[in-house]
């Protein structure tokens, strides 16, 4: 709930500047202890459901998977903005155990949207001790292939995509003590990753409170950068996840 309010936020801010990134923050509420209601949302599917049409779990190293997946699409514009929306929220909110299963598409290729937000501000998964999250956020080769950007060689929707990331960037950062506030007034709920002003120090860095706006901008593209050249470790993660999915569907069978 706390990830999903605070991404109604962060589209409040944008939208006001008239930035729209086409988020889909979903309706989530608790009922209880461990329980709680979350909105369907329709007519979309998983990026592993995408990538096992395309080769099974090999399809995790395809680059062209989702683009052959969507090419009756493309190029979308929706796709970009809400791909760099997701890729600052979640920098922002340090969302980890970012795999292919927690990231999903509308079936009109229109909305890239990320869901199950059980890990944040930095804390990420691990695998007999080895972090497995290795990049800032998730821009993986598939993502930058639908945006024509395939071996470094640059693209219009890519250079809107990075235009779009700094906007979008700045516009939080402009809005740091309103975000640090929210995360402060829920330090006694519970959260297990938020119960100390400490816990807040993540959350700090990433908007760069200290920095001039030129600094903020070059950090945010250097996260970028990061992105592309770490991203076989994404593309490994999230294969490591497909097989490990299967082998536990076998075991239940």
């Amino acid at each position: 709930m706390l990830v999903i309010q605070t991404l109604v936020v962060m589209d409040s801010i944008w939208q006001e500047k008239s930035l729209d990134l086409n988020l889909v923050p979903y309706g989530c509420i608790s009922t209880g202890h461990n329980i709680g209601m979350i909105e369907i949302v329709r007519d979309a599917a998983t990026i592993a459901a995408v990538q096992r049409t395309h080769g099974g779990t090999t399809g995790a190293f395809r680059n062209d998977a989702l683009y052959e997946w969507l090419k009756s699409n493309l190029p979308s514009r929706k796709f970009v903005k809400s791909c760099a929306g997701y890729c600052v929220a979640t920098y922002v909110l340090g969302i980890g155990d970012r795999h292919n299963d927690n990231i999903m598409i509308t079936d009109q290729g229109m909305n890239l949207f990320h869901i199950d937000f059980g890990h944040i501000l930095g804390n990420t998964k691990h695998f007999l001790g080895m972090n497995r999250e290795r990049v800032p956020f998730v821009l993986t080769p598939d993502f930058l292939y639908v945006m024509g950007r395939e071996k470094g060689s640059n693209s219009l929707y890519f250079q809107r995509f990075r235009d779009t990331c700094t906007q979008a960037y700045l516009l939080l950062r402009s809005h740091s003590r309103l975000l640090v506030t929210l995360f402060s007034l829920m330090l006694l709920t519970g959260i297990p990753e938020l119960s100390a002003a400490e816990d807040m120090r993540y959350l700090r860095e990433a908007l760069q409170e200290q920095q001039g706006v030129a600094e903020a901008k070059e950090h945010f593209l250097q996260q970028i950068s990061e992105c592309e050249k770490m991203s076989w470790t994404v593309q490994t993660n999230w294969w490591i996840h497909m097989v490990a999915g299967i082998s536990r569907l076998s075991v239940i069978m």
